[in-house]
């Protein structure tokens, strides 16, 4: 995370968590000719609603507002939302939310001959995650070196 998106989080957390809500990931981007600060934000149980999402992004702006010096100088656009159901899975929290859940993950190599993977989360540590494969009618479980996973997030099973 590049320093200054740091210095943001470090800012906003405290304003998200005082509401009872949850930073899921931030992302700072450039669309055409426009800068966005995005923020994921999410309620445990049962989500998030629009008003709290309305009520964050005035907080949260007035907050981005008061740093000095100001991390972001260029204009940006600030965007607040929910992260949805196939939220992005990237702290040690949320692997431990992943566990038998079922989870998509991307690889930077191949593994068993594939670099994307679908199944239920069955244990991570340290080192590895296990993950419940289905395989036509069959399942597998595989093991997958957690510095393998170049990205992962919740998905929905068909």
């Amino acid at each position: 995370m590049p320093k200054n998106l740091a210095k943001i989080q470090e800012a906003i957390e405290p304003v998200i968590s005082d509401h009872g809500c949850e930073l899921v990931d931030l992302e700072y981007v450039k669309e055409k000719s426009q800068d966005y600060l995005r923020l994921y934000v999410d309620k445990q149980p049962g989500g998030i609603d629009i008003e709290t999402i309305a009520d964050l992004s005035e907080l949260v702006g007035e907050k981005l507002d008061s740093l000095v010096p100001d991390p972001l100088p260029d204009p940006y656009i600030l965007e607040l939302s929910s992260p949805g159901l196939e939220r992005p899975i990237k702290k040690d929290a949320d692997w431990e939310k992943a566990k038998d859940q079922y989870i998509h993950v991307g690889l930077y190599q191949k593994l068993e001959g594939e670099k994307v993977f679908e199944g239920f989360l069955r244990d991570i540590d340290a080192e590895n995650l296990q993950l419940e494969i289905k395989i036509k009618t069959r399942r597998k479980l595989i093991t997958i070196p957690r510095k393998q996973v170049a990205n992962a997030r919740f998905a929905i099973e068909f």
